[in-house]
C-alpha cells in the first residue's frame, strides 16, 4: 500500500475525471491510472466504474472512500503531532501558501500576528497550488493562502472550508526600465516582437495569463518558461524580457524605477489573496489568528 494511492483515489472521487485528477496530482495520466488500478488490486474490487462518463464510484468505491480519507487524515495528523512533540511540545499553526504569497504577503502578516499573539508559533509550507490544496484537504495544514481569479480558482471542494478574502493583488506586464524605454517596448505595437518570459501553462499564473491574453494580439515572442515568480522576476530585472508579475512581488522595484509597466489597463488583471480553512477544527490560538488574518 502506498499512501499516494489513497490521495489519488480521493482526487479522482472528487473530480470524476482521470485527466483532471492526474493534472492535480502532477503525474501523467497513464501513471495515475496504474496507481488507481494498483489500489483496486490491493482492495480486491473495482472502485471506479469506467464505463460511464463522467466516471463514477462503484458501490465498493463509495464504501471505501470515507476509510481512505480518514486514513490519510489520521496519518497526517499523527505525523504532525510527532513533529510538534519533537519541537518541545509546542503547537505550530500550519499554513500552506503559494511561493509568491508566502514571500510577499504572509511573512509580513505573521510578523504582525506574532506581535499581537505572543503564543503563536507558525510553520509555513510554500508550494504549488495543487500541493497546497492537497495539504489542506488532508489536514496537514490549518490554513491555506492562495490566489483567486475570475477565470481560475483552486481545484478544491470549497463547501468543506470557509473562505476569507484578505487583499487584492494585480498582475502587471513589466520590464526592466532601461531596455523597455530604449527599445520602446509596448505590447500592442506592430514592431519587433518583445522577448516574453512566461509561466508554465499548467500553473495558476500560467492559466491566468492565458485567460488575460484570450482574444488579444500580443506583440511578443516567448523565449523562456518557468513556474516560479521569483525566477522570472530575476530575469526581468536583468533585462532579458518582460513578464506578468504580481504587484506585491515588485512594489519596491516599481517604486524605485528599476521596473516599468509596459501595458495599459487592458493588459492587467486583479488577483484576490484568500485564505481557506475549517474554523471548526481551530484551537484558541488558531481562532485568534483567523480573526486577525
Amino acid at each position: 500500500m502506498d499512501i499516494n494511492w489513497l490521495r489519488d483515489f480521493e482526487c479522482l472521487a472528487r473530480t470524476l475525471n482521470f485527466t483532471r485528477a492526474a493534472n492535480e496530482r502532477n503525474i501523467t495520466q497513464s501513471a495515475f491510472s496504474r496507481r488507481i488500478k494498483a489500489l483496486e488490486s490491493w482492495v480486491g474490487a473495482p472502485l471506479i466504474n469506467r464505463a460511464q462518463y463522467p466516471v463514477q464510484l462503484t458501490p465498493a468505491g463509495a464504501q471505501f472512500l470515507p476509510t481512505a480519507l480518514a486514513a490519510v487524515t489520521q496519518l497526517t495528523e499523527q505525523r504532525q503531532i510527532i513533529r510538534d512533540t519533537d519541537r518541545g511540545g509546542r503547537r505550530f499553526l500550519r499554513f500552506s501558501a503559494l511561493h509568491t504569497i508566502s514571500t510577499n504577503f504572509l511573512a509580513g502578516r505573521i510578523d504582525f500576528l506574532q506581535e499581537e499573539i505572543p503564543d503563536l508559533h507558525t510553520r509555513v509550507m510554500s508550494d504549488s497550488l495543487s500541493t497546497c490544496c492537497e495539504l489542506l484537504v488532508e489536514g496537514a495544514v490549518d490554513m491555506m493562502l492562495c490566489y483567486y481569479h475570475q477565470s481560475v480558482a483552486p481545484q478544491i471542494d470549497e463547501t468543506a472550508f470557509t473562505r476569507k478574502d484578505m487583499a487584492t493583488d494585480w498582475l502587471l506586464p513589466v520590464a526592466a526600465s532601461a531596455p523597455a524605454i530604449a527599445r520602446g517596448w509596448h505590447l500592442d505595437t506592430a514592431a519587433a516582437p518583445i522577448p516574453y518570459l512566461a509561466y508554465e501553462p499548467s500553473t495558476f499564473l500560467g492559466l491566468v495569463t492565458d485567460s488575460l491574453l484570450e482574444g488579444k494580439t500580443l506583440n511578443a515572442e516567448t523565449i523562456y518558461i518557468d513556474g516560479l515568480v521569483e525566477t522570472i522576476k530575476r530575469r526581468v530585472l536583468k533585462g532579458s524580457g518582460f513578464a506578468w508579475l504580481p504587484q506585491s512581488s515588485i512594489a519596491q522595484e516599481l517604486g524605485d524605477g528599476r521596473l516599468v509597466q509596459i501595458g495599459d489597463a487592458q493588459w492587467t488583471t486583479p488577483l484576490t489573496i484568500a485564505a481557506l480553512a475549517d474554523p471548526n477544527s481551530f484551537d484558541p490560538v488558531a481562532r485568534a489568528v483567523w480573526a486577525k488574518l
